[in-house]
């Protein structure tokens, strides 16, 4: 699990519209990676509007976003279709990557245990550091509070 000040866990992964992305595709930016349960859920979709809606103030702060899950870029491609949405998503159907940052975990709904994504947001600083971490990530108010934090950031 990475905590603040500790170097972001290199990734490979492919994304929505047939791509690939790469952690170091971002070295000397800020970046803003988001992790999601699953496509196409209330929670995930309302995130995913509420990034897309302010992404010209990210790059404006000199942010870029990128959103994960273990979803497909299939299904990836599909919820970007569906609700317009204009951030890029990776696909970690593998969930190594999920696992390095600490965010597939146990979880518990209904007396049931099963394991899943912990809404987590991770803003990494231009030196590919952790600047600030948010766990168990409640969605309202959420991504206002991290761009003010990429604001800040240097």
């Amino acid at each position: 699990m990475v905590d603040v000040s500790d170097t972001a866990p290199e990734f490979t992964l492919p994304r929505d519209g047939g791509e690939t992305v790469t952690l170091s595709q971002y070295s000397g930016r800020k970046l803003v990676l988001f992790f999601y349960p699953k496509d196409d859920t209330s929670g995930c979709t309302s995130e995913a509007i509420a990034f897309t809606a302010l992404r010209d103030r990210f790059e404006a702060a000199g942010a870029e976003i990128l959103g994960m899950s273990p979803d497909s870029p299939a299904k990836h491609d599909k919820f970007i279709a569906k609700h317009d949405l204009n951030v890029a998503l990776a696909s970690d159907e593998e969930k190594t990557v999920l696992d390095a940052y600490g965010v597939w975990k146990e979880k518990s709904m209904y007396g049931k245990k099963y394991m899943g994504v912990e809404r987590s947001t991770f803003l990494i600083g231009k030196d590919g550091r952790i600047a600030k971490a948010w766990r168990k990530v409640s969605v309202p108010g959420h991504v206002e509070e991290v761009l003010e934090a990429a604001r800040k950031l240097a």
